[in-house]
């Protein structure tokens, strides 16, 4: 992202803001831009909010740590167009501390600014306007618009199965691949792989565009959803950066390099031993049963036999447990081991209800378990490798 060179813009409006502004939308804006500040930083511009005022009654605030950057804007009534920098942390604290009401900001000298509402007056120490970085503009070409909802269901079901180790980079996104009429969202860590596509979408792109979304950006993302009623989003990228328009908002991310892994590969093919059985009761055994999973592995046993799934986990410090759930089952018996951990993180994202099935082609190969809903347009898999027991 350019951002990470600084270099301040140049067009922007300087000058001593001075502005007055709801509460209540001061507050929506900067609970929204807020996670985006970096905590710790050693670069101490970046724990600043951005204020920019214009002529037009509008208030923009920017907040960015180089690798993420999101603006937002909410009305003020602008008696003079400007810009400064406030902390952002103890202006958000602030400001959830004063009461309902309009609230007045002011740029003084040497970069302090005076914020009052009601008996309330406080300056706060700001930094200069010029240190604070460009943050790049969302492109006018090569827009796509997509389904906010559609979106935010595929980030739930994906964002917790993506790596956490830092050194296999290419795994620390989501792949979003967008073709004319599905989209679909894929993670993995290594041990599983969380896949779900939609159809009956209408996109413009020939062939399919893969993108690759980083964790950080899609739960920014998430919380964007999350507190907008829009009903589509906007999202486009150039060479090093994503950027994502909700309603007035504009999150942008540097973009992860490398190659996503081959993950068609993967996808099971032959798994026709399968059961189905009841997510509440599935979640409610593997939860019994895991308190006395290996606690380094978290590994619990799967038995299929004839018409039952026995679940099953020991280890020498907690003792050993059993559940039988009674389901039709009748191919020949199977023992496979997963990571309980892994079965349960599939469950949450299923919402714990209906029924799921669950696929096996024999003790080496990769389980694949799925919700039993359905739901024909959306299709939402989850890929298990087994661990020896």
């Amino acid at each position: 992202m350019s951002s990470a060179t600084i270099t301040p813009d140049v067009a922007a409006p300087t000058g001593n803001l001075e502005i007055s502004v709801s509460r209540a939308e001061l507050l929506r804006e900067l609970t929204a831009a807020q996670s985006v500040v970096e905590r710790k930083t050693t670069i101490p511009i970046l724990s600043n909010f951005l204020f920019e005022a214009d002529e037009n009654g509008t208030l923009t605030i920017t907040a960015t740590d180089l690798d993420q950057s999101l603006k937002t804007s909410c009305p003020a009534k602008v008696k003079k167009a400007g810009a400064c920098t406030i902390p952002a942390r103890k202006l958000y604290d602030y400001i959830k501390l004063l009461p309902e009401g309009e609230i007045s900001i002011k740029l003084q000298d040497n970069h302090w600014v005076q914020i009052r509402a009601g008996r309330s007056n406080t300056k706060m120490v700001g930094m200069a306007r010029a240190n604070f970085p460009a943050v790049p503009e969302f492109p006018g070409v090569g827009v796509f618009k997509i389904n906010a909802g559609a979106l935010r269901n595929m980030i739930s079901k994906t964002i917790f199965a993506i790596s956490n180790e830092e050194s296999r980079y290419t795994l620390n996104g989501a792949l979003l691949v967008l073709k004319a009429e599905s989209m679909a969202m894929v993670a993995t860590d290594g041990h599983r792989l969380a896949h779900i596509e939609k159809t009956g979408e209408s996109m413009e792109v020939s062939g399919e565009k893969k993108t690759l979304i980083p964790r950080k950006a899609l739960a920014e993302l998430m919380a964007l959803l999350n507190t907008s009623d829009a009903e589509t989003l906007e999202f486009a990228d150039d060479d090093q950066t994503l950027f994502f328009r909700v309603g007035g908002r504009v999150l942008t991310s540097r973009k992860l390099t490398g190659q996503f892994p081959n993950y068609e590969a993967v996808l099971p093919r032959d798994n026709t031993k399968f059961v189905v059985v009841r997510s509440e009761d599935l979640m409610s055994s593997i939860q019994r049963v895991a308190q006395f999973a290996d606690e380094r592995s978290g590994a619990i046993k799967i038995r299929l036999e004839q018409n039952e799934l026995k679940l099953s986990a020991q280890s020498t410090d907690a003792g050993e447990s059993e559940d039988t759930i009674e389901t039709p089952y009748n191919y020949d018996p199977l023992v496979v081991g997963f990571n309980s951990s892994y079965l349960v993180d599939f469950l949450r994202a299923t919402g714990n209800s209906g029924e799921v099935r669950l696929e096996f082609k024999d003790a080496q190969s990769a389980g694949q378990m799925r919700p039993e809903d359905g739901n024909e347009e959306v299709r939402y898999r989850y890929i298990l490798m087994p661990m020896r027991i």
